[in-house]
């Protein structure tokens, strides 16, 4: 088992940026592959950016590439979400997951955060 706990979120301005945390506890860190989703209210929960085991191969969703950054520290137990240019479509509850690989299908993980919520006003 691993516990996992976000934190980062908040309300920010149109064009700002936020990091997000999601410290991870319990089994070995390094050996799941990590992944960030998120679910604004009355959507589905989707796909956001997701790192694999050692870090070597990344995946992003279309709509967040070149704006966010996934990372992972293993030596710390945390992956962390950068968000640069957010723009008020991105407001939602962030997730962050650990499973065996990235993959877009919310039902392969089995671990999940609490979530954080991040607002981002126009």
């Amino acid at each position: 088992q691993v516990q996992l706990v976000e934190s980062g979120g908040g309300l920010v301005q149109a064009g700002g940026s936020l990091r997000l945390s999601c410290a991870a506890s319990g089994r070995a860190f390094s050996a799941y592959a990590m992944v960030w989703f998120r679910q604004a209210r009355g959507k589905e929960r989707e796909f956001v950016a997701g790192i694999t085991q050692s870090g070597g191969n990344i995946r992003y969703a279309a709509f967040v590439k070149g704006r966010f950054t996934i990372s992972r520290d293993n030596t710390k137990n945390t992956v962390y979400l950068q968000m640069n240019s957010l723009k008020p479509e991105d407001t939602a509850v962030y997730y962050c997951a650990a499973g065996v690989v990235v993959t877009t299908t919310m039902n392969e993980y089995r671990h999940w955060g609490q979530g954080t919520q991040v607002t981002v006003s126009s």
